[in-house]
């Protein structure tokens, strides 16, 4: 054959039906690579479906240390949520998958790299992109992008070609990502915004009539805006994470179902599950409000959405991505310290905070004896910061009529409505 080609390797329907067409298309070996990034699947029956398909070679690289630790924090540290809703799971995974690729086929000594993205979805835009930045030598073949073959054709190629895809023949109503961070469920009825997801679309979360009826209280310690222990234990982070996503979970926190605007134009009904980002990043805001100053939380406001559309829309291999994170990162240096927060039906609610480097004095905040705020001082202050608004009624609003009622509602009698 003329070279070899690296597979992104998920174990789904269309990357092994991948490892049969690319040979028979392009004329190159494929290397599949799967990558662990606390996948549900079992790895290694993976593996050996891909050399039973015909791989060349099947690489598994258990990459969730490094998903969680440059990937999973940076994305908490900036509070991102895309569009106020989604932690970001799948798209935080891309740009380390598409690392991995490059590595891989620059050691194989590969001529292309292959994913199995569809023509409409992100995940196209994010690989395409990444790999160019990396290795912008690298061919990128795409098979579903050049395909017009829906579910059925793909199992019909399969079945000419003599492939076994055994548990393929069974259609999943949806198509599921999975990673550390969330559990991303697409297609089937969930393509009708107006249907409420069924409870079979579910696999992390009970639903709120299963859950407890007692709730459950976490204390969540923090360094540098980074979670390191629950309740006192200290854990790496795929632990951490793992383990409040059972936690979270088991009372039904950390469902999503929202309108998302994907990268490429189009509307799509999303629906996650996430209920370890949920809480985390529900007890790392606060404690943000307990350690950065009013003007630190509003610009890392802005600082956070653009941290998500980066993220989204596949620019994580950029300088504009380093400048970001130079910023949120320095915000974090006293963001150090314990949240807790209670978990019951669906909700995660933080009921306590504290850090070493709080900001909030009880002594200036007080009603009662302690109180060390000077009242006096509050007569000059607001004397200044109400000085322009008082020079321009007097100037300007007072004496028009017009511009007053663009202020206030009409005057009616007594009585009349």
């Amino acid at each position: 054959m003329a070279g070899t080609v690296v597979l992104a390797y998920s174990g789904g329907l269309d990357t092994s039906v991948a490892i049969r067409w690319i040979p028979e298309k392009y004329g190159l070996e494929v290397i599949a690579l799967t990558v662990d990034l606390g996948n549900e699947k079992a790895i290694e029956p993976i593996r050996e479906r891909a050399l039973r398909l015909g791989a060349k070679k099947a690489i598994v690289i258990d990459a969730r240390e490094e998903f969680v630790r440059l990937c999973v924090w940076s994305a908490l540290q900036a509070n991102a949520l895309y569009e106020g809703k989604y932690p970001l799971a799948t798209a935080l995974a891309r740009p380390l998958i598409a690392y991995l690729l490059v590595e891989t086929a620059k050691q194989e000594g590969a001529v292309a790299v292959a994913h199995g993205c569809t023509g409409k979805g992100n995940d196209q835009v994010r690989f395409d992109i990444s790999i160019a930045a990396l290795a912008p030598d690298l061919r990128i073949i795409a098979p579903v992008r050049e395909w017009t073959w829906n579910r059925e054709d793909e199992i019909a190629y399969a079945e000419q070609q003599g492939l076994d895809l055994g548990e393929f023949q069974k259609s999943s109503p949806y198509s599921i990502d999975v990673n550390l961070w969330g559990r991303s469920i697409e297609s089937g009825v969930l393509e009708d915004p107006w249907v409420e997801p069924p409870e079979d679309a579910f696999a992390w979360t009970r639903p709120i009539e299963a859950t407890p009826l007692t709730p459950r209280y976490l204390e969540i310690e923090f360094e540098q805006g980074i979670p390191v222990a629950l309740d006192g234990e200290r854990l790496d982070g795929v632990e951490l994470i793992t383990r409040l996503n059972r936690l979270a979970g088991e009372h039904g926190i950390g469902r999503i179902d929202h309108i998302e605007n994907r990268f490429v134009g189009i509307k799509s009904r999303e629906v996650y599950e996430a209920p370890a980002a949920t809480v985390l990043l529900e007890a790392h805001r606060d404690l943000e409000q307990l350690t950065l100053s009013k003007e630190q939380q509003r610009f890392k406001q802005l600082v956070s959405r653009e941290f998500a559309d980066l993220v989204y829309n596949g620019f994580w291999f950029t300088l504009h991505h380093a400048d970001l994170m130079a910023y949120i990162q320095s915000t974090q240096r006293f963001v150090s310290g314990t949240v807790r927060v209670r978990l019951h039906r669906g909700s995660c609610t933080v009921v306590g905070r504290k850090s070493p480097h709080s900001l909030y004095s009880e002594a200036l905040a007080t009603y009662g004896r302690g109180d060390q705020f000077n009242h006096a001082s509050a007569l000059g202050f607001i004397d200044i910061a109400g000085m322009s608004v008082r020079v321009q009624a007097a100037r300007q609003l007072l004496p028009s009529a017009e511009a007053l009622r663009g202020l206030m509602p009409p005057r009616t009698e007594p009585g009349i409505h």
